[in-house]
């Protein structure tokens, strides 16, 4: 090899060392917070996407939490990334919505969820949209819904009693999503031609997956069920289009009401892309909540207990769901308004059950400007993931946070997000459709534990335990309180 080729490859080897150096140690003005950006390009983005099949923290998170602390730095998908279960920070990043930070999600994201999707949309086009979810997620709205909701959970619970077991994760996934489908599009799964909800169902199967687009990949599969399912809802728009209604009726009337609007900043790509997040979220964070509040109940009895029929001693007299059909000059009439605010144990029991079942495992934002932030510098274009497992999971906020305990609630204010409790997000992107999981889970419950018992199944037989890690594949058996006697030896509820 001659002097020249030396010098080329001496060239070439130095460049891809300062490279290699210059990304493992960022620049940065001030002192970034410990940890690896792992391989050049790819950093740890492996690690990262590896499955969690359990309540507790992530693993990936746990194990850098306890080599570098509650705040690093990592590398995932090409992007610098600084990672945070510190829930000051945490919670100082929500607050700083819009002025130190913003919303920013990554590519593969937009991808999956469009461009235009709501998340990743800020300023006043994001409060726009805000408002128009609120007209179908607001009090008064649900107020109208409540009876709805209720029909669909009895009328649920009723087929799956009829039934040797059920999927119960698949199973309320399609009681929500049907439910949620009729309020936003008037969608009737038995009258269409279309299963709108099987290609959400392959949407979801590929959605935290590697991102590598190809056919056969789990993403390649996510991306198809998008697409077949922005089809369907843009068949269905341009089909009420041509054939308005005279009277509003659905989500679907309010937003052509808007894109008819000479003045409106909505565009049918927008409300298509806002139509897909609302069902997506909808049916697959409430199913998801729903399950695990079963096999919650199934595991501590004597909180089923106190949720049907409430809580006696010489200190208190608080009574649940038994004590609102007492109550009713009619036990058969439906639920009322008054009746669900009243339901305070329940509340507790579903802040309890998200706490637990972590909904949310990330939240991203992107660093609009250098930050300082407890002695560290998080540089102005990093991407900031907070992790409200690892907040939700950490024994010195949650005593003994992996035992389930609903009276943890008692005295709180539960209504909302705060810097120890962010199941539904936080600051001015604190989910909008909160109140509707709660109405949908409360009244689920209202039904379930008043009318029904349940028991585990796994491999045809009874189980004392659900032995559930993660709610799929979850099976229950349904029957009505009247034709199922007490099994002792069992974990039969």
């Amino acid at each position: 090899m001659g002097p020249v080729a030396l010098c080329i490859v001496a060239l070439v080897v130095i460049s891809i060392t300062h490279w290699v150096y210059r990304w493992r140690n960022p620049r940065c003005s001030g002192e970034l917070p410990p940890g690896s950006m792992g391989l050049p390009l790819l950093g740890e983005t492996l690690d990262f996407f590896a499955p969690n099949t359990s309540c507790n923290i992530p693993p990936f998170i746990k194990k850098r939490i306890d080599r570098y602390g509650p705040v690093f730095r990592t590398s995932l998908v090409g992007r610098a990334v600084i990672i945070s279960i510190d829930a000051d920070f945490s919670y100082f990043v929500f607050q700083q919505e819009g002025k130190l930070f913003k919303s920013c999600y990554p590519v593969t994201f937009n991808e999956i969820f469009g461009r235009q999707n709501v998340g990743s949309l800020h300023g006043f086009m994001y409060k726009y949209l805000k408002n128009m979810v609120l007209n179908l997620f607001g009090p008064l709205s649900l107020k109208k819904m409540l009876p709805e909701v209720e029909l669909a959970a009895y009328t649920n619970l009723k087929r799956w009693s009829s039934q040797e077991s059920v999927d119960l994760k698949d199973a309320s996934a399609s009681m929500i999503f049907d439910l949620t489908a009729k309020k936003l599009i008037s969608y009737d799964q038995e009258k269409s031609s279309d299963n709108l909800r099987e290609s959400f169902v392959a949407f979801m199967k590929g959605l935290i997956s590697f991102p590598l687009d190809i056919p056969g990949t789990a993403y390649h599969k996510c991306l198809q069920g998008r697409k077949k399912a922005m089809g369907m809802l843009k068949n269905l728009l341009q089909e009420r289009r041509a054939k308005p209604r005279e009277k509003q009726s659905d989500f679907f009337d309010y937003v052509l009401e808007e894109l008819g609007r000479e003045d409106t900043i909505l565009t049918e790509a927008i409300a298509l892309d806002l139509m897909f997040v609302l069902l997506f979220a909808s049916f697959e964070s409430t199913s998801l909540a729903m399950t695990m509040a079963t096999k919650f109940l199934l595991e501590n009895p004597l909180v089923l207990k106190e949720l049907t029929v409430g809580e006696y001693n010489l200190l208190s007299n608080k009574e649940e769901h038994e004590a609102i059909l007492r109550r009713r000059e009619n036990s058969n009439s439906g639920l009322t308004w008054e009746e669900y605010k009243s339901m305070t144990f329940t509340f507790q029991f579903i802040n309890e059950t998200v706490r637990m079942a972590n909904i949310v495992p990330a939240i991203f934002r992107k660093a609009l400007k250098e930050i300082k932030f407890k002695g560290y510098t998080i540089p102005a274009g990093w991407t900031v993931i907070v992790c409200p497992p690892a907040v939700h999971m950490n024994p010195a906020i949650y005593k003994d946070p992996l035992h389930f305990n609903p009276r943890r609630w008692e005295g709180m204010e539960s209504n909302g997000a705060s810097k120890h409790f962010m199941a539904f997000g936080g600051g001015m992107r604190f989910c909008v459709g909160t109140d509707f999981t709660k109405v949908q889970m409360a009244v689920f419950l209202h039904c379930l534990v008043t009318k029904y018992r349940w028991q585990a199944i796994k491999g045809g037989e009874i189980v004392r335990t659900p032995g559930l890690q993660f709610p799929n594949g979850f099976h229950v058996q349904f029957s009505e309180k009247n034709g199922l006697k007490q099994d002792t030896t069992t974990n039969c509820i």
